[in-house]
C-alpha cells in the first residue's frame, strides 16, 4: 500500500513537470481573446509583412509538415502574438535569437477553429513554428489516383478562401493584411508542386521546389497543388498546367488566354502579376475557378471541346485586378471582389465575342440572382444585402448569387447611368490608386460620391445607393437586358411544349440551351423528353452546365432513365454551382430523399471539405 501511495505520489509530480515544460498542450479556455473580420489575431497591432513555409508534402501520411517563418512590420511591443489556426498540430515555436517560446490554445470553435497565443519577449520581429496539418485540415484535399483524370498519381490541393488558410499554415488569416511570401516545397514522391507564386514549369530530380511571391497578398489567395502536372505554354507570359492526358484539350480550350489578357489590360490598365497561368484541378474541386494569383485553380467541367464555358476564365483573370488587386477588407464587403470581378468579364467577353454573347450572359445571370432572391426571401432575406452581417457566421455560407450577380448590376446601373465612357476612367482610376490595398463598402461609397456621382447630382438621386447596397431584394431600377438569342431560345421552348416541336438548334451555345431548360413553364411529357433525349443526347453529355439543368428538369419530371447518369455526373462532379441544384432538387421527395443520401455516400470521399459542408445542409 505504501509503494501505491508513493508510486502515485511521483507519477502526480511527472505529470505536473511535464505540464509545466509543455504549457503548449493545455487548452486554456480563459484566455480573453476578441474576434475581429472572422479572425482571432491581434493583427492591428502589427500586420504580417512577409511569410517562408518551408514544408515537405507527405501523401502516405496525408500531411504537410515543417516550419513557417512570420516576418512582422514592427518590433512586437506586446507580450504576446496571436494568430489563427484550424486542425494544426503545433509542436515548437522559436524567435529570431533560437529562444524557445511559450505557447497555449484557447478553445476551439467550429467555425473560426483555435487561436494561438505565443508570449514573446520584447522587440521580437519574427518567429518559427514548426507545425503539421491533420485530418481536420478543412483546407486541404488528398486525392487518390483513381479520384484523378488520369490515375497515375495521388494528388493534393488547397483552398484558403474563405477562412482556411488557417488549417493549413499558423497566420493571420483576415483579408485586411496583405503579405508576401516565399517558400521551399519538398514532395516524398515524384509530382509537380505548384503555387500562388512564381512556379517551376516541370519536374526535377530532387523532388524539391522553390517559390517566391513578391507582390503582397491576403491569406486566402495562399495556394498549394501537387499532382502528376505538364506544362503548356499559350503565349508568352501565360500557360496551362494539366495532367498528361488532358494538356491538349486544355491548349484548345484556352487558345484565346493571351488576347483575354490583353483586352483586360486595354480596360481598366495593365496586368501586375507577371505571368498568368492556370492550373486544372481534378473534378473534385468545389468551385469553379479559384483566383490565385499567378496560377488560377480552375474546374475540369469547364473543359468542352467548343470553348462555350470560357467566361470562368475570363472571371479568374478579371479578379487580378478586382480582388486580388484590390481587396475586400472583410467579408462582409465580399461583393466588392465578386460584384466588380462578374461586370469586368463580361466587358471581356464583349471584348472578346461581341455584345449579343455577352448580353445572354448578363440575362443568364439575372435569372440566376431572381432565383437566388426568391429562395432567399423564405430562408435568409437579410443575405440578399450586398453589404451582409456576418457575425457569428461562417462567410462561406453566405456565398450567392447575390455577391456576383447584384453586385454586376449594381455596377452595370451606374455604368447606364453616368454613361460608359466616364464610368471606365472612374474604374481604371480605382484599380490604379487602391492597387495591392484593401477597401470596406464605406471607403468605396465615399470614393464613388467624390470621384464620380459628385460631378452630376442627378445620377447619385437616380441610383439609390443605399437601396442598392443595405436594403433587402432587388431595386426596381436594376438594368434591363434583352437578348434577341435568348428569346430565340425560349420560343423554342415554348413551341416544342405546345406542339412537341423540336428547336432549329444551328448556332445554338451551350447558354441557348440553359435559357431552354429555365424557360419551360410547366413539365414536359415523359415522352416529350425521351423524345428530346433520343434527338440530343442529354442524358451523359459531357457538358457539365448542360447536364445540370437536364439533370434538374428529369428529377422534377421523374425521367428516371437519367437517373444512371445522373449519379454518375454527382460521383464525379465536386463543383458546388453543380451538386447543390441537384441534391435540392432530389430531396424534395421521400424517394428522392434516399435516393441523394445514397449518392452523397458513395461520392463523399471525392468531394472537398467546402462541398460536403453544403450538401449536409441540405441533406439535414
Amino acid at each position: 500500500m505504501h509503494n501505491a501511495k508513493l508510486f502515485n505520489l511521483l507519477y502526480l509530480l511527472f505529470v505536473y513537470l511535464f505540464s509545466c515544460n509543455n504549457k503548449h498542450n493545455i487548452n486554456n479556455d480563459k484566455i480573453n481573446i476578441l474576434i475581429n473580420n472572422h479572425s482571432y489575431s491581434n493583427y492591428r497591432e502589427n500586420p504580417l509583412q512577409h511569410l517562408f513555409l518551408d514544408l515537405e508534402i507527405n501523401f502516405n501520411k496525408k500531411i504537410f509538415k515543417g516550419t513557417a517563418t512570420l516576418y512582422f512590420h514592427h518590433y512586437w511591443q506586446q507580450e504576446s502574438i496571436i494568430l489563427d489556426t484550424k486542425g494544426l498540430n503545433v509542436m515548437q515555436i522559436m524567435d529570431e535569437t533560437n529562444q524557445k517560446l511559450e505557447f497555449w490554445y484557447a478553445a476551439e470553435d467550429s467555425i473560426l477553429g483555435k487561436a494561438l497565443k505565443i508570449i514573446v519577449p520584447h522587440r521580437t520581429k519574427n518567429i518559427t513554428i514548426f507545425y503539421e496539418t491533420t485530418a481536420q485540415s478543412d483546407a486541404i484535399q488528398w486525392l487518390t489516383p483513381e479520384q484523378t483524370f488520369g490515375k497515375t498519381l495521388p494528388f493534393v490541393s488547397t483552398q484558403s478562401q474563405a477562412i482556411l488558410a488557417r488549417s493549413w499554415i499558423p497566420l493571420q488569416d483576415v483579408p485586411a493584411v496583405r503579405f508576401t511570401y516565399a517558400a521551399k516545397i519538398k514532395t516524398d514522391i515524384a509530382v509537380l508542386p505548384l503555387m500562388s507564386a512564381i512556379n517551376p514549369q516541370s519536374k526535377n530530380d530532387s523532388n524539391m521546389y522553390y517559390f517566391n511571391m513578391p507582390q503582397a497578398i491576403p491569406s486566402y489567395l495562399m495556394a498549394l497543388c501537387a499532382g502528376d502536372l505538364v506544362f503548356s505554354a499559350l503565349g508568352d507570359s501565360c500557360g496551362v498546367y494539366a495532367d498528361p492526358k488532358q494538356i491538349a484539350a486544355c491548349e484548345y480550350e484556352f487558345s484565346d488566354l493571351e488576347n483575354m489578357i490583353s483586352n483586360a489590360a486595354n480596360l481598366y490598365g495593365p496586368y501586375q502579376w507577371g505571368r498568368y497561368d492556370m492550373v486544372i484541378l481534378p473534378p473534385s474541386f468545389p468551385f469553379g475557378g479559384m483566383e490565385n494569383p499567378r496560377l488560377t485553380f480552375a474546374t475540369p467541367t469547364i473543359i468542352t471541346g467548343d470553348r462555350s464555358l470560357v467566361s470562368l476564365v475570363a472571371h479568374e483573370l478579371a479578379h487580378s485586378w478586382s480582388g486580388n488587386l484590390v481587396t475586400n477588407e472583410t467579408w462582409s464587403d465580399f461583393w466588392l471582389n465578386e460584384g466588380f470581378t462578374v461586370y469586368f468579364e463580361s466587358r471581356i467577353m464583349e471584348q472578346l465575342y461581341g455584345k449579343m454573347y455577352s448580353e445572354m450572359l448578363t440575362e443568364l445571370g439575372k435569372q440566376e440572382l431572381l432565383k437566388t432572391i426568391a429562395y432567399l426571401k423564405t430562408t435568409q432575406y437579410d443575405d440578399t444585402k450586398l453589404y451582409l452581417n456576418l457575425k457569428n457566421r461562417n462567410p462561406d455560407d453566405a456565398v450567392t448569387d447575390i455577391a456576383y450577380e447584384k453586385g454586376r448590376f449594381f455596377l452595370l446601373l451606374i455604368e447606364k447611368t453616368v454613361g460608359r465612357k466616364n464610368f471606365d476612367v472612374f474604374l481604371k482610376n480605382y484599380f490604379l490608386k487602391k492597387s495591392f490595398k484593401t477597401i470596406n463598402t464605406a471607403q468605396f461609397i465615399n470614393l464613388l460620391n467624390e470621384e464620380l456621382l459628385s460631378k452630376n447630382p442627378i445620377w447619385k438621386n437616380s441610383i439609390n445607393i443605399n437601396q442598392w447596397i443595405f436594403e433587402n431584394g432587388l431595386p426596381e431600377n436594376c438594368p434591363i437586358i434583352n437578348s434577341s438569342e435568348l428569346n430565340r431560345a425560349e420560343m423554342d421552348a415554348n413551341t416544342w411544349l405546345r406542339r412537341n416541336v423540336l428547336p432549329n438548334t444551328k448556332n445554338y451555345t451551350t447558354h441557348h440551351w440553359l435559357h431552354f431548360f429555365r424557360s419551360l413553364k410547366k413539365l414536359p411529357s415523359t415522352l416529350q423528353i425521351k423524345t428530346i433525349d433520343s434527338v440530343y443526347h442529354f442524358t451523359g453529355i459531357a457538358n457539365a452546365e448542360i447536364a445540370c439543368d437536364w439533370y434538374q428538369l428529369c428529377i422534377n419530371a421523374k425521367y428516371k432513365a437519367a437517373y444512371p447518369a445522373m449519379t454518375e455526373y454527382l460521383k464525379k462532379i465536386g463543383r458546388r454551382k453543380f451538386l447543390l441544384p441537384l441534391y435540392g432538387a432530389l430531396v424534395k421527395t421521400e424517394s428522392g430523399k434516399v435516393l441523394a443520401n445514397d449518392i452523397f455516400n458513395q461520392a463523399i470521399k471525392g468531394y472537398h471539405a467546402v462541398s460536403i459542408h453544403s450538401i449536409k445542409q441540405i441533406l439535414n
